[in-house]
């Protein structure tokens, strides 16, 4: 089989590429559109490292034959930041310390993801079972653990800011008492 071109959405935007039979995901993430922030650790689907979004769900990017996925989205940590803004996850990361080395960290970022896609209310238990397909070797799972959970709860926090304006202004519009019904 010679090489094709393989078509997706990544982050958002249309992107192309040129993939052999043996281009995997990581590869040509990596190599053919230079998103260099998922990270090749043991090319075995057994770290995690290489974690990405896959139609929204988990993958380890290292595993997936990049020519079965054509006209498939990808979410990579790239597209999480809006501009230098971390997302909640990003940021819980950052001021919760759950990094040393930092090669794990977008694996495990984007499996955290995927957790809060379909449950923004995890117990530990959900998130040590959405991680164990993640190793870290550097920090220890606690302060992994407790970022997740504090992203979680940021993103809970800021989507009920968000909506509450809305209940303020129907408030609002509310006819109010004038001195004829006080």
């Amino acid at each position: 089989m010679s090489a094709r071109i393989v078509n997706l959405v990544v982050n958002g935007s249309r992107k192309s590429m040129i993939a052999y039979p043996e281009t995997t995901l990581l590869t040509g993430m990596r190599e053919a559109l230079g998103l260099m922030g998922t990270k090749r650790g043991c090319a075995q689907g057994a770290c995690g490292s290489c974690t990405v979004l896959l139609d929204g769900e988990p993958v380890v990017s290292c595993l997936v034959p990049a020519l079965t996925i054509d006209g498939s989205s990808v979410e990579t940590i790239e597209g999480l930041a809006d501009g230098n803004d971390l997302n909640d996850v990003q940021q819980a990361f950052l001021d919760g310390f759950a990094t040393q080395c930092g090669f794990c960290t977008p694996g495990m970022i984007m499996s955290a993801e995927a957790l809060l896609a379909r449950n923004p209310d995890p117990t530990v238990d959900d998130v040590n079972e959405a991680i164990s397909g993640n190793v870290c070797r550097c920090t220890g799972y606690e302060p992994i653990v407790s970022a997740i959970l504090d992203g979680a709860q940021r993103r809970r926090t800021r989507a009920a800011a968000t909506a509450a304006p809305e209940h303020l202004d129907a408030v609002s519009d509310a006819p109010q008492p004038t001195e004829a019904t006080i």
